[in-house]
């Protein structure tokens, strides 16, 4: 009987498990990127809410109304973060309505109680957001977002021209760049690029068109960008990279001591937001708005 020397057989081992981890680890890198877990909403509907059902781009978002206490003066949206919901909008709801603001929140696609297969960034949130403001009722609306609720709200406020103002806290400038620091430092960059080219399949979209950075030079509407100092997760030079880019009036603050997720925190920074809202809604008087929310669109 002729025996197989160990070595080829040690051999063709290693290749065995190389082809195996240049297979599975991209596929499972690519997983965790298109599907974060998804966080059951655990607050109440808050006092002058309604349950609503948006309509996406081919998804249904789950999410809540909001009407003005007194005179209304325009809409904000709350944009949430990856693996939240529209539960953390529950402070901005109390703060705005009695401001004269509708306030309007839903789980982003892929998240929460809202259909849909996978999160993208901004490449198809974008064009649910667009959907959403459709539905909401007539008025100037101003865009808060935090993480990726930053980054769809840069993304679409570049080409919809119903918003006045975006408030982004903690953005990130392009998804190719923070997906690639938030990698395992361990993977080479062939696995990064091939989890890349599955996320992209999987998902329908592509990666290099997610880009806050990008956005922001088509926009000209006042922008906040907020960001913690000591964030790892997605640095301050993400923010400071939007602030380069962006072409209309803008201001960035960063919060001393804040990680990300905590830049919203200080009662400091929400009054500096309270500031900047009201700013932005003197630009847009009222007898300037259309009659109903679909003239927005046409400019």
């Amino acid at each position: 009987m002729v025996r197989t020397p160990f070595v080829i057989v040690a051999f063709a081992g290693v290749v065995a498990v190389y082809l195996a981890a240049t297979t599975v680890i991209p596929t499972i890198a690519a997983g965790a990127l298109l599907h974060p877990a998804r966080r059951p909403l655990d607050r109440e509907r808050p006092a002058n809410c309604a349950d609503v059902v948006f309509a996406g781009e081919d998804v249904t978002l789950n999410g809540w109304q909001c009407n003005a206490a007194g005179q209304r003066r325009g809409t904000l949206v709350f944009l949430h973060g990856v693996g939240d919901n529209r539960g953390s909008a529950a402070g901005a709801v109390d703060r705005f309505l009695s401001r004269g603001l509708d306030v309007v929140a839903y789980d982003s696609r892929a998240q929460g109680e809202s259909t849909g297969e996978a999160c993208t960034y901004g490449y198809w949130e974008k064009r649910d957001l667009k959907r959403v403001l459709y539905q909401a009722r007539a008025g100037p609306v101003v865009l808060l977002g935090t993480s990726l609720g930053a980054a769809v709200a840069l993304q679409e406020a570049a080409d919809d021209g119903r918003v006045i103002g975006v408030v982004a806290a903690e953005v990130f400038s392009d998804l190719q760049t923070v997906a690639r620091e938030r990698a395992p430092r361990f993977l080479p960059e062939s696995m990064i690029q091939r989890a890349f080219s599955i996320a992209e399949a999987r998902g329908h979209f592509s990666m290099d068109e997610v880009s806050p950075a990008e956005a922001a030079r088509r926009i000209r509407i006042p922008v906040l960008l907020i960001h913690g100092a000591e964030d790892i997760d997605t640095p301050p030079d993400h923010s400071r990279r939007v602030l380069a880019a962006l072409a209309g009036p803008k201001e960035l603050l960063i919060v001393q001591g804040a990680r990300h997720n905590e830049s919203l925190r200080p009662s400091d920074t929400w009054r500096r937001i309270d500031r900047w809202v009201e700013t932005v809604l003197a630009r847009v008087p009222r007898a300037s708005w259309p009659a109903d929310s679909r003239s927005f669109f046409d400019n």
